[in-house]
């Protein structure tokens, strides 16, 4: 249930964070959803951590996955760039991500 708990943080803050920039387009009704969306992410992350797993692993993993989608995501709803130069900094992110979750596992 904990990366159920994770998968639905990050969706929940990528929402918010589309919704964020349809609504600085001048659509404000588009703020309810920033603040339902952010709430629902916390929530759900502090349910992730509640199950166990580590802050640093969590918010790692929800930083890296939430900063890849929220780009692909822009190129494709908001024709934003996505460079191969962005794509290389979220492999870097995620490769030290994993980096993380390796060095918790060793002593």
């Amino acid at each position: 249930m904990t990366w159920v708990y994770l998968a639905c943080a990050i969706l929940t803050e990528v929402s918010a964070t589309l919704s964020l920039r349809v609504a600085t387009t001048g659509r404000r009704a588009w703020y309810a959803a920033v603040l339902v969306g952010y709430g629902l992410a916390f929530l759900f992350l502090t349910l992730t951590l509640g199950h166990g797993m580590g802050i640093g692993v969590a918010y790692g993993i929800w930083a890296a996955t939430g900063v890849g989608l929220t780009a692909i995501a822009g190129r494709v709803l908001f024709k934003e760039p996505f460079t191969w130069v962005m794509a290389l900094g979220i492999a870097f992110i995620m490769g030290g991500v994993l980096l993380v979750e390796l060095g918790r596992t060793t002593h």
